[in-house]
């Protein structure tokens, strides 16, 4: 059985990618990171996800991006609430929640798991759709990672395999990928999006209000399913 790498943040897209590595009869090694992100509180949907779909191995590296700040996710700035899901897609400025360099430190850590388990598939959940202005989100960023991939590495210079950077989502909107994940078994209600998270009466919650919701919610209304995470 080929072995994959699956990049799992708790969140709805990673959750839906996990699925889709699993349907493709990959055994699964999926790898969260503890950043000093506000919204920590996914990586507790990650180990719940991890263990519905019984995943060969689950990691969780511990870096701290907040000694760098510069995002609403790891810097004292607050986390935007004004912006349509139409208007996000529409602004051309890279939004506040951009975290530098986010997803090459990312596929840097899951290029070196994947040389450890004699892995050559690395699976990301990145979407140039709603996640308009996200420079390492697109296509781009990907092939170009991909090709440093098999040209910085022991496994890649010796030829043992090709690596391949797996994007399922990257041109599908927020409904299709709801769909997809319904239609592979994902329970959406053990993920978490939000990026400032409400904890009420020992319970945690949704703001609604973040682009992450506001995104994620018009998957839901399209999608015509019911999101249970933001029910307060």
């Amino acid at each position: 059985m080929k072995k994959a790498i699956v990049l799992l943040s708790g969140g709805l897209d990673s959750a839906t990618v996990l699925a889709i590595a699993k349907n493709l009869g990959y055994e699964i090694y999926a790898l969260s990171f503890f950043y000093g992100q506000r919204h920590k509180i996914e990586l507790e949907s990650a180990k719940k996800i991890a263990e519905k779909f019984g995943v060969q191995e689950h990691k969780t590296a511990k870096i701290d991006l907040r000694i760098f700040g510069g995002s609403a996710l790891t810097d004292e700035i607050s986390v935007p609430k004004t912006l349509t899901p139409d208007a996000l897609r529409l602004t051309p400025t890279i939004p506040i929640t951009y975290v530098p360099a986010r997803n090459t430190i990312f596929l840097s850590y899951a290029l070196a798991y994947a040389e450890v388990v004699g892995a050559f598939d690395i699976f990301i959940g990145v979407n140039a759709v709603d996640y308009s202005g996200y420079p390492d989100c697109r296509p781009e960023f990907i092939k170009t990672f991909e090709d440093l991939a098999n040209l910085a590495t022991a496994a890649g210079v010796e030829k043992k395999g090709n690596f391949k950077i797996h994007t399922p989502l990257i041109s599908m909107s927020k409904k299709e990928i709801i769909e997809e994940g319904i239609s592979l078994g994902v329970d959406y209600s053990m993920t978490h999006s939000c990026y400032d998270p409400i904890f009420k009466n020992g319970k945690t919650y949704a703001c609604g209000e973040c682009d992450s919701c506001r995104l994620r919610a018009e998957g839901f209304r399209a999608a015509g399913v019911l999101d249970q995470t933001c029910q307060t």
